[in-house]
C-alpha cells in the first residue's frame, strides 16, 4: 500500500441472487452447488431461440420498499435497494445528519432499467405518447440504483453508477476502494444490479450467438471451463458491499469481514464483445491488483473467475490467470459461481465480491458446477462440481466486460 493511503475494509453484505434472496440463503446455495437456471418465467419466450434464463425467485421488495414506490421502480432498482438495505444492516451501519456526507453509494449496472424501456416502447407504440409514464427516465437510467439507494438510507456522500457492461459491479468496488483510501468518505455502499431478462435483452443476446441454448436441460446450461460449453445464461440480482476505513470501522466497533487490498481494471482496446486472445488485458489487470495490494502471486489462495461459459472467454482467462500468477495458477483453485447464477452482466461483480468475502470466513471455495468434460484449452483446478474446504487468507475476484473492461479485486483477511 502507498504510504497514506487508508485502509479499507467490508464491513457488511447484501445479495439478491438466483439462488437466494439473503446472504446466508445464497452462500448456503453456492456451497451446495445448487443451480438458479429454469425456464424463463417472467415472460413468453416460447419464440425465443434460447428459453431459459437464471431468475430470482419469490421476491417481495416490499418489506423493504414501500409498496407504492416499488411499483414506480425498475426490477434492478428494487434489487438495489434491497441489497443495500440488507448490507447497510449487516454492517450495523447507522447514517445520520452528523455522518451521512461521509458515506456514499457506487451501484453499477450494465443496461440499467431495460424491462422499463421496453415496456414503455410498446405503450409509445400502441396508445401514443401521452400514454408514456412520466417515470420512463427515471425508472431507465442506469444512476437510478445508485440514486434510489441514496435515497432510501439517507446517504449524502459520494455517489456514482459505473456503466463498463459485465465489469461494472466490479469498477464499482473499486472506485469506491479508492475513494476511501484517500479519505474522500468514511464508508459506502457499492457493488451492482441488473435485471435484463426482458423479450429485448433475451433475443438481442441470442442474436449475438453468445447465450447457450441447452433449452432441452436449462440447469446444466451454464458449464465454465468445460470442453462443451456453448454460451452464456442470463441472470439477475444484485450483490452490494459496504466498505469503511479500517479507522472508522474499528472506531464504531464495526465487525470486520474482509480487507480490501487491490483493484486494477485495463481495457483490451481490440473488439467490442471478443476479449484479447491469450488474455492479455486480464493479466494486466490482475497484476495491477496484485501490485495494488502488495501482493505476490504465490500469495494467492483463490481466483474467483468471470467465467462465462463461453468459449472464449474461459480459455482468454485461462490464459490470464497462467500470465499473471505464472506457476502458480496450477496450484490454486479457480471458480465459477455463474455455474449456478448465470451471468448477472454488470450485478455480477457484486455478487462474486460477495462469494470472496464469505469464502474468506468460512475457508470454502464454491464450486464450478456441470463441469463433467475437461477442456484442454482450461486446464486449471476448476473445483468440479463440489465446493472444497481450503484455507484462504488472499482471494481475486475476475470481471471482464463487453467495450474491452477488465477488472481484478484481490480481497484478504485483516491482518
Amino acid at each position: 500500500m502507498v504510504e497514506g493511503l487508508q485502509r479499507v475494509v467490508v464491513t457488511g453484505l447484501g445479495a439478491v441472487t438466483p439462488i437466494g434472496n439473503s446472504v446466508a440463503d445464497y452462500w448456503f446455495g453456492l456451497t451446495s452447488g445448487k443451480s438458479g437456471v429454469a425456464s424463463i418465467s417472467l415472460f413468453d419466450a416460447s419464440r425465443h431461440a434460447c428459453r431459459f434464463a437464471a431468475e430470482v425467485k419469490d421476491f417481495d421488495p416490499t418489506g423493504f420498499i414501500e409498496p407504492k414506490e416499488a411499483k414506480r421502480w425498475d426490477r434492478y432498482c428494487q434489487f438495489g435497494v434491497v441489497a443495500a438495505k440488507q448490507a447497510l444492516a449487516h454492517a450495523g451501519l447507522e447514517i445520520t445528519e452528523a455522518n451521512a456526507e461521509r458515506i456514499g453509494v457506487s451501484i453499477g449496472s450494465g443496461v440499467g432499467g431495460l424491462l422499463t424501456m421496453e415496456t414503455q416502447a410498446h405503450v409509445l407504440e400502441g396508445k401514443g405518447p401521452g400514454r408514456v409514464s412520466p417515470f420512463t427516465v427515471p425508472m431507465m437510467i442506469p444512476n437510478m440504483a445508485t440514486g434510489l439507494a441514496a435515497i432510501a438510507l439517507g446517504a449524502k456522500g459520494p455517489s456514482s453508477a459505473v456503466a463498463t457492461a459485465c465489469a461494472a459491479g466490479s469498477n464499482s468496488i473499486g472506485d469506491a476502494f479508492r475513494l476511501l483510501q484517500m479519505g474522500k468518505a468514511d464508508a459506502m455502499i457499492c457493488g451492482g444490479a441488473e435485471s435484463a431478462i426482458t423479450p429485448l435483452g433475451v433475443a438481442g443476446f441470442a442474436s449475438a450467438k453468445a447465450l447457450s441454448f441447452r433449452n432441452d436441460d436449462p440447469a446444466t446450461a451454464s458449464r465454465p471451463f468445460d470442453k462443451e460449453r456453448d454460451g452464456f445464461v442470463i441472470g439477475e440480482g444484485s450483490g452490494l458491499l459496504v466498505l469503511e476505513t479500517l479507522s472508522h470501522a474499528e472506531a464504531r466497533g464495526a465487525t470486520i469481514l474482509a480487507e480490501i487490498v487491490g483493484y486494477g481494471t485495463t481495457c483490451d482496446a481490440h473488439h467490442i464483445t471478443s476479449p484479447t486472445p491469450g488474455g492479455v488485458g486480464g493479466a494486466a489487470a490482475m497484476r495491477l491488483a496484485l501490485e495494488d495490494g502488495g501482493l505476490s502471486a504465490e500469495s494467492i489462495d483463490y481466483v474467483n473467475a468471470h467465467g462465462t461459459s463461453t468459449p472464449a472467454n474461459d480459455s482468454n482467462e485461462t490464459a490470464a490467470i497462467k500470465r499473471s500468477l505464472g506457476q502458480r495458477a496450477d496450484k490454486i483453485p479457480v471458480s465459477s459461481t455463474k455455474s449456478m447464477t448465470g451471468h448477472l452482466l454488470g450485478g455480477s461483480g457484486g455478487i462474486e465480491a460477495v462469494a470472496c468475502v464469505l469464502a474468506l470466513q468460512h475457508n470454502v471455495v464454491p464450486p464450478t458446477i456441470n463441469y463433467t468434460n475437461p477442456d484442454p484449452d482450461c486446464d486449471l483446478d476448476v473445483v468440479p462440481n463440489s465446493a472444497r474446504e481450503h484455507t484462504l487468507r488472499t482471494v481475486l475476484s475476475n470481471s471482464f466486460g463487453f467495450g474491452g473492461h477488465n477488472v481484478c479485486l484481490a480481497f484478504q483477511r485483516l491482518n
